[in-house]
Formats: C-alpha cells, structure tokens, sequence
C-alpha cells in the first residue's frame, strides 16, 4: 500500500493541507483550506477525508497533526522524546479499513514540565533527512503554538511551547486592544521596539497594557500597535526560547512570513537564523516516514 503514491496530509486544528506525492516523492497536486479539525463535527471525519480523495485521487492518506489528536479521527499516542522519526514509523495508527495511517506526536516529560506536540516534529525530521538543518541545532516552529525543539543527533531532545500566535489573536479578537490589532504586522521600528521590549523581560501583562496607555497618550500610533504588540509577544517568546541555549545554531521553521519575524528579532540579538520553508519540509518528513514503514 505504501510503495505507490499517496497523499499527506498535515491536518491541523483550524486548517488541513494536502499533498498528492508521486511514488518518487514528487508533489504533483495540492490543496489548503480551513477545515482544520475543530471544524469536524463528531463522527464526520470520514466524510472529511473522502473529500480529500476526491480532490486528490482514491489513494492511501499518511496524515500528521491534530488528527491524531483526542479530538481527531483516531487517537494516536505521543511517543515520548528523546526520538527520532524511526520512532514515528514504529508507532504509526492504522486507521480500520481506510487505507490511511496516522503519524502519532511527540511528549516531553521533566521534573516540573510536561509538554506535547502534533505536526512541527514531521518537518524537523524532514528538514534534518532533506539536508536542510545540521542534524544538531536549536529549532524555533513559529504558530499558534510555537515550538523550540533542540536536536542532537537528528533526534528531538526536548522542546518547549509557547503560546504566542494564539494570544495574538485572541488579544486582536477579545481584547481592549482589538480595535487596533487589525493593522498589518511589518518589520520596522514600532515591532523592533517592541521585540527589545520582550526580550527585556520585563512583566509581559503590565507591557500589554501600556500598548493601550501609549496609544490614548499620543506616545504611540494606532496604525504601530499591531507591529509593536506582535513584537513584544515575539521578544518574550525568544527569550523563553533562548534560554541556556546560546551555542547551537538556530533554525527558525514555517510559513516565511512568520519565520521573516521571528529572524529580525533574533537579528537585534546578533544570532544568525537560517529560515526553511515548514510546507518543503512537512513532504520530506513524510516521505522519510513512509520510507520506513514496514
């Protein structure tokens, strides 16, 4: 079954991309769109997933992310760090007569710290297969959730999650600040300010506030607002991510308009980041996955 083309699937919580790959790895179709799994009523992912096959071919799925979630198709159980992607392989969920395969995610465990994660660990080991990062780095996945993943040996060791994207948008959706978070975020003064900001350590909450005060008090622009709260969020974020980490080099991994942020800022702190492409990795992983399969 899975020595002829197939399709991934990346499926996350608020949207799902899709790849037809030939039996020689190469992408010939592809679709993206937001029916993420939070999206799937209670028992209609078999719909969902013959919806895929139709835009894309009747073929075997290989999916990653939240689908393998609690709250996905079928539970796939995390696979605990330190591991590598034989590791995935091995533990694969098979999904009762769909021809599909679910790729389970990684958990991290410490005295005091617990983490999870579904989908960015495909790309890291893509990315490491592929030739694209040094198999001993410091990976920074920018999202709703961004992870900081260190590697070694092109095995996950540990790694750390910060919600940052998802407080952005519920501060541009919920907050006092909402009317002014609309604004596109740019990398310039008001979101490099903002990143000093963050990265100072400073109480984030107390900074926050101060987006509104300086607004109201004429200190700030309106129009800066969106660029220096989305820089105070990413300073913070890299300072969480930085920590004891200052010798392995940097790889910040996504869509490029997140990773083009996340590598200004880390810029300000004179630390070189190489930028990848999560959508060029996400195939490769799936592919070295698929490669291993028994």
């Amino acid at each position: 079954m899975w020595t002829g083309s197939i399709i991934a699937v990346d499926w996350g919580t608020t949207n799902r991309r899709a790849y037809r790959l030939s039996p020689y790895g190469i992408c010939e179709d592809e679709f993206e769109d937001d029916k993420g799994i939070t999206s799937v009523e209670r028992g209609g992912f078999p719909v969902a997933v013959a919806e895929i096959r139709a835009r894309l071919g009747d073929l075997p799925l290989l999916m990653a992310g939240m689908i393998g979630s609690n709250r996905g198709w079928v539970e796939a159980p995390y696979v605990p760090c330190p591991a590598g992607a034989d590791a995935l392989a091995a533990r694969l969920v098979m999904v009762d007569g769909q021809r599909a395969a679910i790729v389970p995610g990684l958990s991290y465990l410490a005295p005091g710290r617990s983490d999870v994660m579904r989908g960015e660990e495909v790309q890291l080991f893509g990315a490491v297969a592929k030739g694209l990062v040094p198999p001993t780095c410091l990976v920074c996945h920018p999202g709703t959730h961004n992870k900081w993943a260190t590697v070694e040996d092109g095995r996950i060791l540990s790694f750390r999650t910060v919600m940052t994207g998802e407080l952005f948008n519920l501060l541009r959706e919920k907050s006092i600040l909402s009317d002014w978070l609309h604004e596109p975020v740019a990398i310039g003064p008001a979101f490099l300010d903002g990143a000093r900001r963050g990265l100072e350590g400073e109480a984030l909450t107390a900074e926050l506030f101060s987006v509104r005060a300086g607004v109201l008090l004429g200190q700030r622009s309106k129009d800066e607002a969106a660029s220096f709260t989305s820089g105070l969020l990413i300073g913070a974020d890299i300072r969480t991510g930085l920590h004891g980490e200052d010798e392995k080099e940097i790889v910040v991994m996504g869509r490029p308009e997140l990773t083009s942020l996340y590598a200004a800022v880390l810029g300000e702190l004179g630390r070189t980041a190489r930028e990848i492409d999560g959508e060029r990795a996400f195939i490769a992983g799936i592919l070295q996955i698929k490669g291993q399969i028994a």
